[in-house]
């Protein structure tokens, strides 16, 4: 079983930036596909950012130019760097692992992100 910790959640105004972390307990981490979803009020969860092991990323169209996900295989984490936030960019953003080696998903709790005024 491997664990997530997302952090770096908070209330932040439009326009501002914030730096989300996600820890993770494997050992295998470089072993992982990465990535970061959101879920709003009352929609979906959505895929925001990917990372894969060889750090190919891929982003929702909302966010290109805005965020960057990116990874650090000695630390077992992965991060999601935004910048330019909207109101619309409110949401949980759970992180997820995806193992390339068995398949298994993990995900973790999640880390409430506020833009407002």
């Amino acid at each position: 079983q491997v664990q997530l910790v997302e952090s770096g959640g908070t209330l932040v105004q439009p326009g501002g930036s914030l730096r989300l972390s996600c820890a993770t307990s494997t050992t295998f981490f470089s072993r992982y596909h990465m990535a970061w979803f959101r879920q709003a009020p009352g929609k979906s969860r959505e895929l925001v950012a990917a990372i894969t092991p060889d750090s190919h990323t891929v982003y929702e169209d909302s966010v290109k130019g805005r965020f960057t996900v990116s990874r650090d295989d000695a630390k077992t984490t992965v991060f999601l760097q935004m910048t330019s936030l909207k109101p619309e960019d409110t949401a949980v953003y759970h992180c997820r692992a995806l193992s390339t080696l068995s398949g298994k998903t993990y995900w973790g709790q999640g880390t409430q992100v506020t833009v407002s005024s």
